[in-house]
């Protein structure tokens, strides 16, 4: 192997112009350069693919005992290595940046997720630019560098198309190709897309198949074949992270029903099947305990008897989606194989980006946006029941119960959002790379870490660490690489101290033991009580002879777990974790949190083309009075379409015209539709149409009257009954002259949602509604003189 010419630990590689005689003529026989050469990584260096999955939990997969075909995770394990003790930060946006910057996920400012981010230097939501991501190290060294599927790293006031695009995958996230979306969830029937930083739509519909996973798995297997095809010399860094398996459960009918009655006898049954199937494999030691069900989940014989029919499909829905897009992952495997390539990459398959979720309520949720809003009181055993055949479908916006996160996590305490017990952090890891890897099949319990995959993929590509990049002097990277692990099942474990903690749940691991302290429940969204930190109770726990966290020792050991504690506060203060904060719903609100917003004031003005708006792009309406104007010409034969619609068929708003008529339509969750309707059809011309909210007051989610006014004239009135307090959706956006992805009401489809006139601008204004507020005489004369 020749030696690296290079000295990569400045990036971008600096220039070095050659030196030498130069001559006058270029024909003179002294002329000589050396040749130009493309940038690659030293000989040797591995293609990379990471696939992050979302919200599985260490026991789902059949890879690691659970219920959910994962053939493909089986494939892989068989030729490459299973780790049963990864981690991760037990939520999905933290993990992410972790996974991809190698750092803590409060060292760059990923404290929770994006939405609920702070002022605070570990809760940003802010990447510092001394911690450059992975995928620019690797691009800056000669990798080609693609991203597939979820980013939900990019602040959310710069997540409308006005940017800036630091944060986005293919801005300063060091891809050169993305594909996917922004966010946290998305519609799998009908998700917003991006391709770079435009937006783009579904190339497909769901009538015709469309799958967003399926979308994604196409997409990087055509990059991975074009790239081989064209610059073969340079190996690839692929990052595939579908939106699956996260919240809405979405999936064809026919992988739901390959588990039908499956799971007819409930969440602690499927526990013990688990369990059970745990120990045969081996990827639980045959000593660990299986954790016993905590107070705040139900047992399963404790449900109603009307909605077990209602929960067991629930799950075989989820069991359906995980298989669906294990199967995703294969096409991208056998990809590889069919190039030639396989052999040569490394693949870390990651089950789960934290536990399985449990913010889908006791019950589950049809939509679970309602219990985001607090509102999940709204879907009643009969109304779950009334909706259940079409739970997974593209009408529904489905999440499974508690006890089923719960029965996923086996064998551990907790779920998703519980940083302190493995059930929130330990997911089932698979590796895979023939040219690395001496024992196939093998198991490795070495204590690893999300953080551990960047220098892992560095040390195996031969790259040093960068210490400066775009001129910025690097922090160091704080994971552990696990190259060491790969050829030695009884190596001893170099990362050995690892704190955790997310909205105030917290723990502890160092050399073994564990010292944990649950702080909230998680499907508490809104609501409920919480103890002051000092007042949490903490338990103890030796892993060395305890793998599951079954058997807390604090009694006996005080002085293990005061050292503990001490320790955790010190890696707090070092990794920017205080001060904790335990809010979630209230984080939501930009002032409450402190956070920058894109718009401010009570006035945002919108014209013609703008589209693809997510709600941090939008000046809030919620609990609040509110009025949409909109300047239009109205064709003849009267006008139809959207003025401007927020949300979609889960939950929103939206101003438009249907036979002429001007109107207005508030959906709650898709539970309730109030809908206002002009008397008469807005006259040919151009017209200023405006539909007034008046507010009810008095708490969050209430009421308010309706008026429709054309040139200041009222034409309709009406009522909305109730509306959204927190938030509408998590991947439907703001739309002028149309509606993209689901329509927000019945009244018109987004085939049919394009506006017929001509719109000007639309102003949104919020706040009390003055008389001032109604359209002026000025302004009517001037509408009126325009129209002439």
């Amino acid at each position: 192997m020749r030696p690296d010419p290079h000295a990569r630990t400045i990036l971008p590689i600096p220039d070095r112009p050659p030196t030498g005689l130069v001559t006058y003529d270029a024909k003179d026989p002294e002329t000589a350069f050396p040749p130009i050469e493309p940038l690659l990584p030293p000989e040797g260096a591995p293609n990379v693919l990471v696939v992050l999955l979302d919200d599985v939990g260490f026991g789902a997969s059949s890879t690691f005992g659970g219920p959910c075909r994962t053939p493909t995770a089986d494939r892989l394990a068989a030729g490459g290595l299973r780790f049963n003790r990864f981690h991760t930060t037990a939520l999905c946006a933290p993990t992410r940046q972790a996974l991809l910057t190698g750092r803590n996920h409060h060292s760059v400012g990923m404290g929770s997720i994006t939405e609920t981010a702070t002022s605070a230097p570990g809760n940003s939501s802010v990447r510092p630019n001394s911690m450059a991501p992975l995928a620019k190290t690797l691009r800056l060294n000669g990798y080609a560098t693609a991203q597939f599927g979820k980013c939900h790293e990019v602040p959310v006031w710069q997540t409308s198309p006005a940017g800036p695009f630091d944060a986005w995958p293919t801005g300063g996230g060091g891809f050169e190709t993305f594909y996917g979306f922004i966010g946290g969830e998305n519609n799998q029937w009908d998700p917003a897309l991006y391709e770079g930083t435009t937006p783009v739509e579904p190339p497909a519909t769901p009538e015709e198949g469309y799958h967003l996973t399926e979308d994604l798995a196409d997409r990087a297997t055509a990059w991975i074949r074009m790239q081989r095809a064209l610059t073969p010399d340079r190996p690839f860094f692929v990052y595939f992270a579908p939106g699956a398996t996260h919240a809405p459960h979405h999936v064809p009918a026919e992988w739901i029903e390959g588990y039908a009655g499956q799971f007819d006898d409930g969440w602690d049954a499927q526990r013990e099947r688990t369990f059970a199937r745990q120990r045969e494999l081996g990827v639980v030691p045959p000593d660990a305990g299986l954790t016993p069900r905590h107070d705040e989940i139900p047992a399963w014989d404790a449900m109603p008897d009307e909605l077990k029919p209602v929960l067991a499909r629930q799950m075989e829905t989820y069991a359906g989606f995980l298989e669906h897009t294990d199967a995703q992952v294969g096409r991208l495997v056998d990809t590889l194989e069919e190039l030639g390539e396989l052999d040569r990459t490394i693949v870390y398959y990651v089950l789960g980006d934290n536990g399985a979720s449990a913010e889908g309520t006791v019950n589950g949720a049809f939509n679970e946006m309602a219990n985001f809003n607090g509102m999940a009181a709204l879907e009643t055993p009969g109304f779950l029941r009334s909706r259940m055949a079409e739970i997974g479908s593209p009408s529904s916006y489905n999440h499974y119960a508690v006890g089923w996160a719960w029965a996923m996590d086996t064998p551990y305490q907790w779920t998703k959002q519980v940083a302190s017990h493995w059930g929130g952090t330990r997911t089932g890891t698979v590796v895979h790379w023939p040219d690395g890897i001496a024992e196939p099949g093998g198991l490795r319990s070495q204590f690893t870490h999300v953080i551990d995959i960047a220098p892992t993929i560095l040390e195996a590509a031969g790259l040093p660490e960068p210490v400066v990049v775009d001129g910025v002097q690097q922090a160091p990277i704080e994971g552990t690489s696990m190259l060491y692990a790969f050829g030695d099942a009884a190596a001893p474990e170099r990362h050995d101290l690892q704190y955790f903690e997310m909205f105030g749940n917290r723990g502890i691991y160092h050399r073994g033991w564990s010292a944990v302290t649950k702080h909230r429940t998680p499907w508490v969204m809104v609501g409920g009580t919480v103890p002051a930190f000092d007042d949490d109770v903490w338990e103890l726990y030796d892993g060395r002879s305890d793998f599951s966290q079954a058997r807390d020792l604090a009694a006996e050991h005080p002085d293990v777990l005061a050292r503990l504690q001490r320790l955790w506060l010190v890696e707090a203060v070092r990794h920017r974790v205080l001060p904790m904060d335990d809010r979630t719903a209230e984080r939501i609100d930009p002032a409450t949190a402190g956070r920058p917003t894109l718009v401010r004031g009570d006035t945002q003005v919108f014209y013609p083309g703008m589209g693809r708006l997510s709600e941090n792009s939008v000046v809030s309406v919620k609990n609040r009075s509110f009025a949409v104007t909109a300047e239009v010409d109205v064709p003849a034969g009267g006008a139809r379409g959207v003025l401007i619609a927020q949300g979609g068929r889960f939950g929103g708003w939206a101003a438009y015209c249907t036979d002429g008529r001007f109107a207005f339509v508030y959906n709650v969750l898709g539970i309730q539709e109030f809908v206002v309707t002009a008397d008469s059809p807005a006259p040919e011309g151009r017209h200023q149409l405006r539909v007034e909210l008046a507010y009810d007051g008095g708490g969050l989610g209430r009421g308010g009257d309706v008026t429709l006014l054309v040139d200041g004239s009222p034409v309709g009135a009406g009522r909305v009954g109730a509306t959204q307090p927190l938030v509408f959706s998590a991947d439907e956006t703001t739309d002028v002259g149309r509606d993209t992805g689901t329509p927000v009401g019945s009244g018109y489809t987004t085939a049919t949602s394009r506006f017929t006139g001509r719109i000007h601008r639309v102003q949104l204004d919020v706040g009390p509604l003055h008389p001032d507020h109604v359209v002026s005489a000025e302004e009517r004369m001037r509408v009126a003189m325009a129209r002439q």
